[in-house]
């Protein structure tokens, strides 16, 4: 009679834990154990604690390589029409500047653990090269800023299309990952070129370097506010915003990659941030605010939206 009751009370649990696992989702029901009494004699199991994941994001590395333009080279930053690269905001030793690098790594060790390998004058189709040469360096930390070249053309019509700009980045890439898997990348939005031409044109010194052929896509007729002026410009304006689209998109694959949620093209140059040669490339002062806005999102808890 006894074990007649135990063997009910066994198929009585099991129907309950079917019932239970088809209602609630559970698997057990607590309490219902072989022999109708409570599981291990009444003892509770406590599953162990899953280990917390390891960030993949280190927010101090301790090596820098640059890629990119002229921007990241310091051109126009020091003297007429050269390159300056120790006030690069990304990997410059210049003390005004305190560079990216700098900040990570440190003024007494920055030079020996950082590299820049930009050019000036560098388009997205250079970059896979660049990036192949970085990737030889095994950095922790590769800092992308490269566009704006693609945009300023002698007109609209070669501008690099979206799509081989795309194409170019995601070979970049690819090639970063060949030699230093795990490197990670901070890319700069492109800057707004509308801006910076809102900015400088009133400037008459500044106004007779663009006759010369910089950026004319954006700056050739500073002056005229024509239909057709505003026209171009804008059409170089939307063709930057969709640069920095590709740059997001293609990034957000990669997930030791981090893009800066458009905080270049947002930053306001005054005056002071402008190269006092050329007006529209950073000034020594504008390397600085650079160096700054890569910083603060480097070494952010979360990526910038």
């Amino acid at each position: 009679m006894g074990v007649g009751r135990r063997k009910g009370r066994v198929r009585f649990c099991a129907a309950t834990v079917v019932t239970a696992a088809v209602l609630a989702g559970s698997g057990a029901l607590a309490g219902c154990g072989s022999s109708g009494g409570p599981p291990d004699g009444g003892a509770s199991r406590r599953a162990s604690p899953a280990p917390k994941p390891v960030p993949v994001w280190n927010r101090s590395p301790r090596s820098v390589a640059a890629v990119g333009d002229s921007i990241t080279r310091g051109f126009d930053a020091c003297v007429p029409f050269s390159d300056c690269p120790e006030v690069s905001w990304a990997t410059g030793t210049d003390s005004g500047v305190d560079s990216l690098a700098t900040r990570l790594v440190g003024a007494p060790t920055a030079a020996k653990r950082s590299w820049n390998e930009a050019r000036s004058g560098a388009r997205m189709a250079d970059l896979p090269g660049q990036m192949a040469q970085a990737a030889r360096r095994v950095p922790d930390l590769v800092t992308v800023m490269v566009g704006a070249n693609d945009a300023c053309q002698d007109s609209v019509d070669l501008m690099t299309p979206v799509a081989d700009f795309r194409t170019s980045f995601t070979a970049a890439m690819r090639r970063l990952r060949t030699g230093a898997p795990k490197a990670q990348v901070y890319v700069s939005s492109v800057p707004d070129l509308k801006r910076l031409w809102s900015t400088g044109r009133d400037n008459p010194l500044g106004r007779q370097i663009w006759k010369l052929g910089i950026c004319a896509s954006m700056l050739g007729d500073a002056q005229d506010d024509g239909a057709a002026a505003q026209r171009r410009r804008e059409t170089v304006y939307d063709r930057v915003v969709a640069y920095n689209g590709v740059l997001k998109d293609v990034c957000a694959k990669d997930v030791r990659c981090r893009y800066d949620g458009g905080a270049v093209f947002d930053f306001r140059f005054t005056g002071e941030q402008l190269s006092p040669w050329d007006w529209f490339h950073p000034s020594k002062d504008g390397q600085g605010e650079l160096a700054e806005i890569a910083y603060r999102n480097v070494t952010a808890l979360r990526a910038p939206a």
